[in-house]
């Protein structure tokens, strides 16, 4: 879609746009059925294609109500309702509709010479296709799009530019500011951008100028520390916690963390201010007869903050070895920012236990797809979402996190995908959205060296007077040369079954391990199949002392066979 993201795309000449001609008969070619041509832009393309994918239909004609729903957050039409409201006099001059909407984007207000028959309630492109406002919120910035770049036959001669609004403090969009106007000719800017700009502007202001007097100081000590600076800054006060966008990048959830208890001890000192170990400058916030907060400013010595501090692992999860620390500190890097994260690897692996750990909160919102019905049960607005096995998500689950996307773009939505039977052409797709924001985690058996540390970390509590369960160095080397298919959680389970079950004293021995643990590893990668039949097999000659002539009566199959099937599994025969 023809977007204006950027200040410097804004100023494209008409020459570097698709030509509005060509767009016309490309999107009735696309709404027969046919191929689109080459010469179709690639995001006009995806945007009309993500319309067929929710269902919308380009004859669309959904009757706008003169009185909107009354908005979920009523202080954004409270600020915004003065402003708008001065501009009235200037639509009737000016030919344009002037819209406002919130973030999901449902339409709040509207004014202005907009034919009746081109106004829809919900802007969402999963109602009306693209469309400047849902483009702007989904950017983040500046955003417009022209007659048929849209997908709805009522837009096609209409010319619209987004302007997104930002809540105080943390840049988060709380909605947009939209003008509409008659098919400019694809011309960019748009010829309103500016009012566009000025009424977003003004209506920021105003929503600054409603916030409560402590967290009004708090702001304004935030933004002032920030202007014109480049530099990492955090402002921490009650319940508020307001971020910059270098720190959001630089500082891992649990360092902002680490530092909001420093900076709050610092606080009860009751001081002037001071520098922290780390390098940050604390300043409190006082309002007369109180300090309602205090910001941080860092300064690094390198000219940047690291995500985490040198030797220190990005997350409490067991493990030192550079496959390990490789992928969790690449993880730790991106989630430190809101926008999807997919962790990719075996079953096993950690993935929940990571995205639990990587979204900081004491209990976050983790839902299953393999339980079935996603779509159903899943909130309307959730802060933190980790989302399990994702292979298992059927077409309308797609469906509902796409939505949840983008209509809550703040939401911090942590995947998890086990790789298997190749995804539907639907879920290939989400997939495919999320790849740029992807980590793969290691199997254990790329990382064996992290095995002393994780017996530590899964072997259960011992019982009041017994002592820790302890290895010889035999047996720890057996659990290293193991492969462990089914990684981490394998790993756990025998270690747990080995605490419940074992009566003897003393370090645990290589002859207590399970069979195929003791006897190592196969002489080649075994499939599921294979692997479960050389364990079935080594049980049995556990169970008969060895003895491979009762071994073979008891499998119900020839010696002959058994002792070819141990030569192949690389067992002793």
């Amino acid at each position: 879609m023809t977007t204006a993201e950027h200040p410097p795309t804004a100023e494209r000449h008409a020459s570097d746009r698709p030509a509005l001609g060509q767009l016309r008969r490309a999107r009735a070619r696309f709404l027969a059925g046919h191929p689109l041509p080459e010469d179709v832009p690639d995001e006009v393309a995806a945007a009309w294609r993500r319309a067929r994918f929710f269902g919308v239909r380009h004859d669309c004609a959904e009757p706008f109500a003169a009185q909107p729903p009354p908005p979920a957050d009523p202080a954004l039409l409270a600020a915004a309702r003065p402003v708008l409201e001065r501009l009235r006099p200037v639509l009737d001059h000016e030919y344009a509709a002037l819209v406002l909407t919130d973030a999901r984007p449902r339409v709040l207000w509207a004014a202005g010479h907009a034919p009746h028959d081109t106004l829809r309630p919900d802007l969402s492109e999963q109602r009306v296709g693209p469309n400047s406002a849902a483009l702007a919120l989904r950017t983040g910035d500046r955003a417009e799009v022209h007659g048929p770049e849209h997908f709805l036959d009522a837009w096609q001669e209409v010319s619209a530019v987004s302007v997104p609004l930002r809540a105080p403090g943390d840049a988060r969009p709380v909605g947009t500011v939209t003008v509409a106007s008659a098919l400019c000719g694809g011309r960019a800017p748009h010829p309103q951008t500016a009012l566009a700009e000025a009424t977003a502007a003004a209506v920021e202001a105003e929503l600054r100028a409603h916030a409560c007097p402590p967290e009004r100081a708090l702001l304004d000590a935030f933004l002032a520390a920030c202007a014109g600076q480049d530099r990492p800054v955090v402002a921490f006060g009650g319940h508020s916690r307001l971020v910059s966008e270098v720190a959001a990048r630089l500082l891992s959830t649990r360092d902002i963390e680490d530092l909001e208890r420093t900076v709050h001890a610092e606080l009860r000192r009751d001081g002037p201010g001071t520098r922290l170990p780390c390098g940050a400058e604390v300043t409190p916030v006082r309002r007369p007869g109180s300090v309602v907060g205090a910001v941080a400013v860092l300064e690094p010595a390198s000219g940047r903050a690291s995500a985490a501090p040198a030797g220190r692992p990005p997350t409490t999860l067991a493990g030192h070895s550079v496959p390990w620390r490789h992928a969790t500190e690449r993880a730790a890097e991106l989630a430190a920012t809101r926008a999807p994260l997919l962790l990719v690897g075996e079953r096993g692996t950690g993935k929940t236990s990571l995205a639990r750990e990587l979204l900081g909160e004491s209990a976050p919102l983790v839902v299953d797809a393999a339980a079935g019905d996603l779509h159903q049960t899943l909130p309307a607005e959730p802060r933190g979402l980790v989302l399990r096995h994702a292979e298992r998500l059927a077409q309308p689950d797609v469906a509902a996190l796409v939505t949840l996307l983008e209509t809550r773009p703040a939401t911090r939505l942590l995947v998890t995908y086990t790789p298997g039977a190749p995804p539907g052409p639907c879920l290939q797709r989400f997939l495919d959205t999320l790849a740029a924001r992807s980590v793969t985690l290691p199997a254990l058996r790329e990382r064996a060296e992290d095995i002393r540390e994780l017996l530590t970390a899964v072997t259960p509590a011992p019982d009041p007077g017994q002592p820790p369960l302890t290895w010889t160095l035999d047996a720890r080397r057996a659990l290293e040369r193991y492969p462990w298919p089914g990684n981490v959680t394998e790993l756990a389970h025998v270690v747990r079954s080995l605490a419940r079950r074992r009566r003897a004293t003393g370090p645990i021995r290589r002859a207590e391990l399970p069979d195929p643990v003791r006897e190592g590893p196969a002489a080649r990668p075994l499939s599921p199949m294979e692997h479960a039949e050389r364990t079935a097999i080594l049980e049995a000659l556990r169970r008969n002392g060895g003895n491979k002539a009762r071994t073979a009566a008891d499998l119900g199959i020839g010696r002959a066979t058994l002792y070819r099937k141990l030569r192949t599994y690389g067992s002793p025969a």
